[in-house]
């Protein structure tokens, strides 16, 4: 499983990069990277046939941890995913903006 530092996910982002947010609903709607699509861990192996491909998928939770499960498990169902070091909680305290409510 790959891992992408702040610096590295912001920039894809910046240029529209699939972002897969793996936290329950209710973290999601208190604050959630701009774009990112909710789709809860427990989710995520029914949803891997409606997800893009080609291209790179960016995994993001609250800190890492459950984006490192997400990740590995897109991984292992063929599509490139990355882990997004520090979650939510690092993009907000390096200043980037999060939407709130349950609208990506």
């Amino acid at each position: 499983m790959r891992q992408v530092d702040l610096a590295a996910f912001a920039a894809a982002h910046a240029d529209g990069a699939t972002v897969i947010d793996v936290r329950e609903p209710a973290e999601y709607v208190g604050g959630h990277v701009p774009g990112a699509r909710c789709v809860p861990l427990g989710h995520l192996p029914a949803s891997i046939r409606d997800l893009p491909r080609p291209g790179t998928v960016y995994v993001i939770c609250a800190s890492g941890n459950r984006s490192q499960v997400g990740a590995e498990l897109l991984e292992r169902a063929g599509i490139d995913a990355r882990s997004v070091a520090g979650g939510t909680a690092a993009w907000a305290r390096a200043g980037h903006p999060l939407s709130e409510g349950s609208r990506a």
